[in-house]
């Protein structure tokens, strides 16, 4: 346990199982056995950082090298930080304890826009200075990758480098660079190591470019200032998955985590070309992995966790080419063990009740579809290829075979959107639920549960709809209020929708540039922190960050 963590200040915070570390699966690596050390550090809470699956992949990769040792940080919750400050308690690692500064590198995960304030708030409590630029040879490189790295601008301030695109072999070749570089003596300090790092394909190194700008302070151009930082960054990509290793023993959390289960991804990318989706667009091309390796890493992962459940991840898990064998297969072998497969959601148009049936023979859940529009029209603009003749067919083929939980998940604010089409959302959960209520009581489940949600459109980097204006908050405002009106006195049907501000933000900074990152700094000291988390989000402090700093969020 954390030495300064004492049995006091764990007991006097909520969970306190997210602080301790030591938990079953952790790699510790002791001082003579590292050459290089990286805190993989994932900006919100415990529980989410240890469900993400991108982290527990770069921890396995970078610990099976000889001499390379990656330790974990999350984001101490606000009870915690409290604490520490008081205390004078720094951010360490849940490994052996060390303090983020007296690292060689900290990797951030950029998941989320929202979780940017968490990112500055956890340099400074791990002692390492904020801004880049501040930072001295004894401080580590702070480098960040992950699906927001495609515009990493807003925080080109903080850190030193970025990995743009899948980081398995990339972070290595990274690690192993800094390795030769200290053998060599440091030659040429913090300057010497970035000019090594932006030669390595993938790497960004944001000091070695500047931003130039139009009258109107829109970008002109962003131009190298070192001649051998390449013009274009080329986007990391590996391209056999059956070649890179995948975690089969990873760490198995004391506590409730988001995702207590075995994640298994079965391919990455996306065939479909939703044109609203981020990273359907990023992680393209789709590359597959071999059934057989599939059920093998499940056999292992099965007997290394103790998990009684498979999630088969991707973006799109039902276009996966050998999903119903492979599926069949391990039912097979696990049903005596009580370990389930389950798919996070399910295509409308390759929905097979068979399929779903088999899948929840262990354990049955609620069945989850992505309409996204309420009108064909609106399906269309957006590229999702589903009909509502789908939908209805597969809640359809779902009621009568006994199931009674449905979620729906829809967007509101999309490209050319009108009310018909918000009130085509309500009309669509009309049918479904019009659907089950006609069925024999004897055929469908006991009362509806039908999930309605909607988020606001964010208009994200490297999707077709990059340059969409975002409705204004008034008029997100006035959707979600045609929508609950429309879905009430509909049978079965719950409503969410996110809050308007959060979006709004969410797209300031999905799209925005270097000059937020004076607006990050200033909202962090007023005290932003877990801005995604709707009880903590500060829109005033973000207000008067924007004021402070004269940039404006709607340009």
């Amino acid at each position: 346990m954390n030495k300064e963590l004492t049995i006091d200040i764990l007991s006097s915070v909520a969970k306190p199982a997210r602080y301790p570390g030591d938990e079953f699966g952790s790699i510790v690596k002791t001082p003579e056995e590292t050459e290089v050390n990286i805190a993989l550090a994932f900006p919100d809470v415990y529980e989410i950082g240890m469900s993400y699956l991108g982290f527990k992949i770069l921890y396995h990769i970078v610990n099976k090298e000889r001499g390379l040792a990656a330790e974990r940080v999350c984001a101490p919750w606000t009870d915690m930080e409290a604490k520490m400050r008081e205390h004078g308690i720094p951010l360490r690692s849940l490994e052996t304890n060390k303090v983020l500064k007296d690292f060689d590198f900290v990797g951030f995960t950029l998941q989320y826009e929202l979780s940017y304030s968490n990112i500055l708030n956890m340099l400074d409590l791990g002692q390492v200075p904020v801004l880049a630029a501040e930072r001295s040879e004894a401080d580590p490189f702070v480098v960040v990758g992950g699906p927001c790295v495609y515009n990493p601008e807003p925080l080109a301030d903080v850190f030193d480098m970025a990995v743009i695109g899948e980081g398995e072999e990339v972070l290595v070749e990274l690690l192993n660079a800094y390795r030769e570089w200290k053998k060599q003596g440091r030659s040429g300090g913090r300057r010497g190591f970035l000019e090594r790092a932006v030669k390595i394909k993938g790497i960004y190194v944001p000091s070695f470019y500047k931003t130039e700008y139009n009258e109107d302070n829109t970008v002109k151009a962003v131009v190298t200032t070192y001649e051998g930082a390449p013009a274009v960054i080329e986007k990391r990509v590996i391209k056999d998955l059956n070649d890179v290793d995948f975690p089969t023993a990873p760490v198995v959390p004391f506590g409730e985590i988001v995702h207590a289960r075995i994640m298994l991804e079965v391919f990455r990318g996306c065939t479909r070309g939703c044109r609203f989706c981020h990273a359907g667009m990023v992680y393209r091309p789709v590359r597959e992995r071999h059934p057989e390796v599939l059920k093998a890493l499940a056999r292992k992962l099965v007997d290394n966790t103790g998990y009684n459940e498979i999630s088969l991840v991707s973006l799109s898990t039902a276009d996966y080419t050998c999903l119903a064998p492979m599926i069949h297969d391990m039912i097979a072998e696990f049903k005596a063990e009580r370990v389930s497969v389950s798919l996070p959601s399910l295509r409308i148009d390759s929905f097979s009740v068979d399929l779903a049936k088999e899948v929840q023979a262990v354990r049955k859940s609620g069945l989850t579809f992505a309409p996204e529009a309420g009108t064909q029209r609106l399906r269309d603009a957006i590229n999702k290829g589903v009909s509502e003749d789908d939908l209805l067919r597969a809640v359809g083929d779902a009621f009568s075979s006994g199931w009674n939980g449905v979620k729906l998940y829809f967007m509101i604010g999309l490209p050319t959107e009108t009310e018909e089409d918000i009130l085509g959302i309500a009309e669509l959960a009309r049918k479904v639920s019009a659907l089950f209520y006609s069925m024999p009581k004897e055929k469908r489940g006991k009362g509806l549960r039908l999930s309605v949600s909607a988020s606001s459109f964010v208009p994200k980097p490297f999707t077709p709809f990059q340059w969409e204006p975002q409705d204004r908050k008034e008029t997100l405002i006035e959707k979600q209020k045609l929508l609950k009106s429309a879905l009430k006195g509909i049978r079965g049907v719950e409503f969410s929708y996110h809050e308007p501000d959060i979006s709004v933000l969410e797209a300031v900074f999905a799209r925005g540039d270097r000059k937020l990152a004076d607006v990050l700094e200033r909202a962090w000291e007023l005290g932003a922190r877990f801005d995604s988390w709707d009880e903590h989000f500060k829109l005033d402090a973000w207000n008067a960050a924007f004021e402070q700093t004269g940039v404006d969020p709607d340009a």
